[in-house]
């Protein structure tokens, strides 16, 4: 696309040449690139005031500078090309934003990277996400305790409601105990609050209950030593 612009008494009108930069970065991408540049410069060659033209030694700072960006613009590109392969057979988490602001969180391994228009692409599961998009690499910790927290939720919803537990749920619920206590706090770090809190609700109901049976259990033992104790009395 050409640069268009208007010169009045031989000065090159800015405000076109703005205008035409911004609608190149509307349609080719969010910051200026190198062609852009380019058809600046080029414009303003071609419309300086021929009574005042610019200087030779402004043009070559003018290329130096183009040259810098070219430089750091293809120092970027390597840099997330390197990155974005650095990726490759790990697990990340991608979050991307449609039109209407809606987030989609996906997590997949990294089968491969494409490198288009400028861009690195992170291809999981047939389907390319901008590097931009990750919000996490998953180590194995991370992996575990994602597990972990996904598991105890799932016993917790084989469970019945607080008010209605009966012995028959003490297994479960001691084993969900035993894990949630040995979860450290990063690891329980991927449970709500709520989560937490509800587990720590039943766990405690569950104690009160045991506590209970074995108050009655005493209770009923005391009696049958008493009632055996009455019983040899009267004998003698």
């Amino acid at each position: 696309m050409g640069v268009s612009a208007t010169v009045t008494d031989g000065v090159l009108n800015s405000q076109a040449t703005v205008s035409s930069a911004k609608t190149t970065r509307e349609s080719g991408g969010n910051t200026m690139g190198k062609d852009d540049f380019l058809q600046l410069l080029v414009a303003q060659m071609k419309f300086q005031d021929p009574l005042e033209p610019t200087s030779n030694t402004e043009y070559i700072a003018q290329y130096a500078t183009f040259s810098e960006v070219e430089q750091m613009q293809n120092m970027s590109q390597n840099m997330d090309l390197s990155r974005a392969s650095s990726l490759v057979g790990q697990t990340v988490e991608i979050t991307t934003t449609s039109e209407s602001g809606k987030e989609t969180t996906i997590m997949g391994k990294v089968d491969y990277v494409k490198y288009e228009n400028g861009k690195a692409l992170l291809s999981i599961d047939d389907s390319l996400y901008s590097l931009d998009d990750v919000t996490h690499v998953c180590d194995r910790d991370y992996l575990d305790a994602m597990d972990i927290a996904k598991a105890l939720i799932g016993e917790m919803n084989k469970l019945p409601e607080l008010d209605k537990l009966t012995f028959s749920d003490e297994e479960r619920l001691s084993n969900i105990g035993k894990v949630y206590t040995a979860m450290t706090s990063y690891q329980k770090g991927f449970l709500d609050a709520s989560d937490q809190n509800t587990i720590e609700k039943y766990l405690a109901k569950m104690q009160e209950m045991v506590n209970e049976r074995e108050q009655n259990a005493d209770t009923d033992n005391n009696s049958d030593e008493t009632t055996d104790t009455t019983e040899g009395a009267e004998e003698v």
